[in-house]
């Protein structure tokens, strides 16, 4: 069990909760407008002989993708877990 002290300074090196939000939020959005054109432009790169099956598999994976790296992100705006 952590001491008082201990738990007191490391609660001063924490990020307020406020800023972790805004700058996650922001975070989100640019991973999902980059994520968007990335995918996008290789799509146009490489599916445009593909079958019609091939296109919707392609789009549905990488529309689906984005996922990961946005709950890694969500986690991290929580916060560290309450005791």
């Amino acid at each position: 069990m952590p001491s008082r002290q201990f738990k007191h300074q490391c609660e001063r090196y924490l990020m307020p909760v406020r800023l972790r939000k805004f700058i996650g939020t922001i975070l989100i959005v640019v991973l999902v407008l980059a994520y968007a054109v990335l995918a996008n432009t290789i799509a146009v790169a490489t599916l445009g002989n593909a079958p019609w099956w091939g296109q919707l598999l392609y789009f549905f994976l990488t529309g689906l993708l984005w996922v990961l790296p946005a709950m890694v992100i969500i986690k991290w705006m929580a916060g560290p877990k309450q005791q």
